[in-house]
Formats: C-alpha cells, sequence, structure tokens
C-alpha cells in the first residue's frame, strides 16, 4: 500500500461549486471519490463579522501523497478568500476499500 489514505473535509457555498471541485478531483486522479453532504450551517467570525451560512461538506477520500496536490486543485476552483481545507487521518477502513482507494489514485 502506498501512502496513508487521508479525508479532507472542504465546505463549499453551492451545490455548482461542490460538483466543480469534486468532478476536477475525481476526473484528474487527485482522490478516489467525493462525498457532498447537502445543508450545513456554519458559524464563524470573519474579518471580525459574526457568519451564519448554509453551506455543503465535500468529503475527499485521497492520501497524504496527494494532499498537496488537493489542496492547490481546491484553491484553484474555490471562491472563498480562506476555504476551509483541512485533513484527517484515516486510522483504519475495510481493506478491500483501502485497496481500492490507493488504485484510483495516480
Amino acid at each position: 500500500m502506498k501512502t496513508p489514505l487521508i479525508q479532507i473535509h472542504c465546505s463549499v457555498p453551492s451545490k455548482k461549486v461542490a460538483k466543480k471541485i469534486a468532478k476536477s478531483l475525481v476526473e484528474e486522479h487527485l482522490c478516489a471519490c467525493v462525498n457532498i453532504l447537502p445543508k450545513v450551517t456554519s458559524f464563524y467570525i470573519y474579518e471580525g463579522e459574526f457568519c451564519e451560512d448554509e453551506e455543503l461538506l465535500l468529503l475527499i477520500k485521497t492520501d497524504k501523497e496527494h494532499y498537496k496536490a488537493v489542496e492547490k486543485r481546491i484553491l484553484a476552483l474555490h471562491p472563498y478568500e480562506v476555504p476551509e481545507i483541512i485533513a484527517l487521518p484515516v486510522i483504519n477502513g475495510h481493506k478491500a476499500y483501502r485497496k481500492w482507494a490507493q488504485k484510483a489514485l495516480k
């Protein structure tokens, strides 16, 4: 097996943006799969202002080796000035799924 799998979380403002990023990452073999979770409510302070926004959440499955390329691609496609891009380690998972995910990556 290559490098360890990770899951990247990225919030986006619309379904159009979510699909654009997901399609690009999968077609470019930068990730194995992207799940789009609809309608999450985000609360945060940005530039001193309290914000409450309806967003979608991308769950991006890739590996540590591809993180920088995924981050670069998200930054190129994302409309936010400071998008959420957070990587979490996958500490365990179904062996066949992990094998499939690694095979999907370039």
